[in-house]
């Protein structure tokens, strides 16, 4: 049997918290796995492109999860798809799931891990790009990361101003605005030209940029990523399709990964005036870490429809 889980029984279930205490562990861990990852990205006669994140996988969890993403820039959401959970044991199909909330929340979350280790504590957040993985990002924010004040860019204004009415805060004109009042950046757009230049910043600045997520996308100008302390998810990564991707682009390596930051074999911030930057690309296991503890949750409450696929 199959259990569907929509985006409402998503929401339902999921917990920041214990989102980022899974997503935490499984940066540490999730190198131990002895099948890597793969993320297969491809373009479409259409004005979208399809990827494919497989196989999710962690230690300790006896199940695999395969997501399917159709990716319409101009479409509303712009990012639609399934992800599959399968048991380990013999393939079983234990649930479908919506995609654009878990991608939301897993990615929103991580954001919020990497910001939250290497930004300094600063006063004002600054939002570029008002969609569900900066609404994730706040969400997963806390303690002395936790903004008291939030200024925030969108291209569409209607969303900005939204977005600022939610959380109590102001729209700025522009990115470069944006930066110039806010000590920590996110940015979680669909740009492929860079938004941020070394000279829109200052030293002591954090950005982590959630677009650079396949070749084309870019947020920040090359001159600033070199200047920068670079962090990513995964440099092999990041590297074909991410921020180490960038054309112009000097250095060919990231400082470190978060793993490496988590597990204190590499340093993050090192001084007050040091620049850093974030740059994921997303790893499937993210998604197994998310889906299992929404598909445990969902079992234990009876949430969700539960079909056949077989009758």
């Amino acid at each position: 049997m199959t259990r569907v889980l929509t985006r409402s029984d998503l929401e339902a279930l999921l917990e920041p918290a214990a989102c980022l205490t899974a997503l935490r562990d499984g940066f540490r861990t999730a190198g131990t796995v002895a099948v890597p990852g793969r993320r297969v990205r491809t373009d479409l006669p259409f004005p979208g492109t399809a990827t494919a994140l497989v196989p999710g996988l962690l230690p300790g969890i006896d199940a695999y999860t395969v997501k399917v993403n159709a990716k319409f820039p101009g479409a509303r959401p712009a990012l639609r798809g399934v992800i599959c959970l399968h048991s380990g044991t013999d393939g079983e199909l234990l649930a479908l799931l919506d995609s654009a909330t878990l991608t939301a929340w897993r990615t929103g979350l991580a954001a919020a891990l990497g910001t939250a280790l290497l930004a300094p504590a600063h006063d004002v957040l600054g939002v570029i790009g008002a969609g569900a993985q900066a609404e994730l990002t706040l969400r997963g924010l806390t303690g002395e990361h936790r903004p008291r004040r939030l200024v925030v860019h969108d291209t569409d204004t209607g969303r900005a101003a939204a977005f600022a009415a939610r959380h109590g805060g102001r729209v700025l004109a522009s990115a470069r605005a944006v930066a110039e009042a806010a000590g920590t950046v996110l940015l979680a757009t669909w740009s492929r030209a860079p938004l941020l230049a070394l000279a829109d910043t200052r030293p002591g600045q954090h950005f982590t940029s959630l677009g650079a997520d396949e070749p084309g996308k870019r947020e920040l100008a090359p001159d600033l990523l070199d200047a920068a302390l670079l962090v990513v998810d995964d440099e092999e990564l990041a590297a074909r399709m991410g921020a180490l991707a960038a054309p112009g682009l000097t250095r060919t390596a990231a400082d470190a990964t978060l793993t490496d930051v988590l597990r204190g074999t590499r340093p993050g911030r090192t001084s007050p005036g040091e620049r850093t930057v974030y740059a994921p690309v997303g790893l499937p296991w993210q998604d197994l870490a998310l889906t299992w503890l929404a598909w445990r949750e969902a079992e234990r409450r009876g949430v969700g429809a539960v079909i056949d696929l077989l009758g």
